[in-house]
């Protein structure tokens, strides 16, 4: 529902801050509130995601929109909620996370509060591979062809907003990953991207 809110810090907790838009003030959860504690009465963007269930509804917030794909990513997780997701971004070291999902380290993602080996082996089983809508935007050089095999290595910036733009319509990794070889023997927009996957995939 909110992509973002843009407004001044007006108080900043242990669990939430405050962000003041239009006399209006969003109590938004963060997973490190201090972090924006040096931002007091300052303009900032907050990007946010609105949680709705029957006996909750609540605000969280990020400083950019990598960290909110990763939250919502580990809330499709079963036995991660809103907090535990938190607590996982709260450490501040994505890429460690992705990583550790990638390399299926267990011992990693067991420290984080409210992760049980359960928990962790469903991150694995669940995350592993589909974090590449992640990774190359928040670490570009975080793997390559050759240690990091995922389907759609993206080639290049419009290449990867394209295969996140097929994804969107539903096609798979699977699908995609069949078709990439061929676009990507062509540096073309997004839009052109997309346009010519969707000529092979409805073939």
């Amino acid at each position: 529902m909110y992509e973002f809110i843009k407004g001044t810090v007006e108080f900043v907790g242990p669990e939430y801050i405050v962000i003041e838009n239009n006399g209006i003030g969003y109590q938004i959860s963060t997973p490190n509130p201090f972090i924006f504690a040096g931002k007091m009465e300052t303009m900032i963007t907050v990007y946010t995601y609105h949680y709705v269930r029957e006996d909750v509804i609540a605000l969280y917030g990020f400083e950019t929109r990598e960290e909110k794909r990763l939250f919502t990513k580990l809330l499709n997780v079963s036995g991660i909620g809103p907090k535990g997701a938190l607590a996982i971004l709260a450490s501040g070291e994505v890429q460690q996370v992705v990583m550790a999902i990638e390399n299926e380290d267990e011992s990693f993602l067991v420290k984080f509060p409210g992760v049980g080996k359960k928990t962790a082996r469903q991150m694995i089983l669940d995350l592993k591979g589909k974090l590449q809508d992640i990774v190359p935007d928040y670490f570009p050089n975080l793997f390559n062809a050759d240690t990091y095999s995922v389907p759609v290595q993206a080639a290049n910036s419009a290449f990867e907003e394209a295969v996140l733009a097929l994804k969107a319509l539903g096609y798979s990794d699977k699908e995609i990953k069949k078709i990439s070889p061929e676009l990507q023997k062509e540096q073309l927009s997004t839009d052109q991207y997309i346009k010519k996957a969707l000529q092979r995939l409805l073939k």
